[in-house]
């Protein structure tokens, strides 16, 4: 008897199972309405014919659906836009400015604290600059820029402060360093900043992140000494 009530029991359990499976498995009848999918889109969009297409955003912004005639004129996430090309032509031609004043220091300073940060400085734009020519390369080359003049972006020194840099020699180069350096830096760091706003590639904003990060430390440092 006890092995009958098992048997029992068995069976109806199989049959309540296959039951649930057959409801779960039942194809949506004409009239049924389309199943939201986790991130609230149906699949189609509003005002159009056709399934919608699931754009991604860039990083930490939301994906989209959009319509086929959206999606077809939608410029990918991460296409390079002129703010994109401009930064990194010019930040060469910045980067390059710096490599000039850092070489100046083994035999020109005094303070074996300023030649380090020369050094220092130079060990990392110069792979910068590098990094930026192959972006450019892998994106089409340097395009024409109007409205721009690269003797005017921010923190650039002039002729004549470059001039009275090369003749300086001892702790007069060290402060006329910087205090130059200083102000070039800001360039850069506001530069960067503005890339992040008007920019559309992840790659170059990884670079001015890195340019930020880096060149705001050797302000706080360059200020201290």
């Amino acid at each position: 008897m006890l092995k009958r009530s098992r048997s029992v029991v068995a069976a109806a359990t199989l049959a309540v199972v296959l039951a649930l499976g057959a409801c779960e498995s039942a194809p949506s009848g004409p009239g049924d309405e389309p199943q939201p999918k986790a991130n609230g889109a149906t699949g189609t969009t509003a005002g159009s014919g056709g399934p919608g297409v699931v754009a991604p955003g860039k990083p930490g912004e939301p994906a989209r659906t959009l319509s086929p005639e959206e999606a077809a004129k939608a410029v990918p996430p991460d296409t390079p836009n002129a703010a994109d090309f401009m930064y990194t032509q010019m930040m060469i031609v910045h980067h390059g400015q710096a490599l000039e004043m850092t070489a100046l220091a083994p035999k020109q300073a005094a303070s074996a604290q300023v030649k380090a940060l020369a050094a220092r400085i130079a060990a990392a734009q110069q792979p910068e600059i590098g990094a930026m020519r192959g972006w450019l390369k892998s994106n089409g080359g340097p395009r024409a820029q109007t409205g721009h003049d690269h003797g005017t972006m921010p923190g650039m020194a002039t002729k004549t402060q470059l001039a009275q840099l090369r003749a300086a020699r001892g702790a007069a180069f060290d402060q006329l360093f910087l205090t130059l350096m200083i102000v070039h830096h800001e360039g850069a760091v506001s530069m960067a900043t503005e890339v992040l706003s008007q920019g559309n590639n992840v790659q170059v904003e990884e670079m001015a992140n890195d340019v930020i990060a880096q060149q705001t430390a050797e302000i706080n440092r360059m200020r201290s000494m």
